[in-house]
């Protein structure tokens, strides 16, 4: 079964790929010191990922409110959440190899590919997605507290718990998308996208074709190639305009 697209759908993924690529773009110079930049503290840059991040997990939100509402099969899906894992552990591979101490092991693909599973058990059936995703969001700063105050254990801030997000002290790691926050921006997604197909001009929406987002949605439509090839290409270059 094909899923119909939304143009604007695809158009604003794909605007958080580009917006992604100058990002990785200026970490990629900081980090062969051709300018500088602190992307781990600098407010410039850490509010700049979580926007990017937050905009592409509404979108994958938005995407699988689309995929239930269209009655998308298990197989289909199965066959995408196979992708997006595959993905996440050659992410894995690859950064070990740049940074063996901080490498990916819980980055955005890492995080989408449980997120995804649990999104699809509880998009059509809970009561409130606004208000599970509000609370999921409101643990980032809960959990630290707790930890601190000794209610919850201190073993949540170790690796083989720390993708739940309910840590207080923030792993080292070049990328790291825990279900806490994340799990609610992308579960705010799908309510959004839920709500909008149960209005009367939902079909018009579908159809629409505005040839200026037509590149971005082509983007969008083919994110998560374009997200495992943009960093080797610009690194490729860079590393080929280093040396001429």
């Amino acid at each position: 079964m094909n899923i119909a697209r939304y143009q604007w759908v695809d158009a604003l993924r794909g605007l958080s790929m580009v917006w992604m690529t100058v990002f990785h773009l200026c970490f990629d110079l900081a980090n062969a010191g051709l300018i500088q930049a602190n992307f781990y503290q600098d407010p410039r840059w850490t509010v700049q990922r979580t926007c990017i991040l937050s905009l592409f997990l509404l979108c994958a939100g938005a995407g699988q409110a689309i995929a239930l509402a269209q009655a998308q099969t298990w197989q289909r899906f199965g066959r995408r959440w196979l992708q997006i894992l595959g993905c996440a552990l050659l992410v894995s591979a690859g950064s070990y190899l740049m940074f063996p101490n901080s490498f990916i092991y819980f980055g955005v693909l890492h995080g989408m590919a449980v997120m995804l599973l649990i999104t699809r058990f509880v998009g059509a059936r809970a009561r409130s997605l606004w208000l599970l995703g509000a609370a999921l969001i409101a643990l980032q700063w809960l959990a630290p507290w707790a930890i601190n105050a000794g209610w919850w254990h201190s073993a949540l801030n170790q690796p083989s718990l720390n993708w739940l997000g309910l840590i207080s002290i923030k792993p080292i790691t070049e990328d790291y998308v825990p279900l806490v926050p994340w799990l609610g921006v992308m579960l705010w997604g799908m309510a959004a996208m839920q709500w909008i197909l149960s209005r009367a001009a939902t079909h018009a929406l579908q159809q629409a074709d505005v040839a200026a987002l037509r590149p971005l949605a082509f983007l969008g439509r083919w994110s998560l190639t374009y997200y495992l090839l943009h960093q080797p290409v610009m690194l490729g270059a860079l590393w080929l305009w280093q040396r001429v």
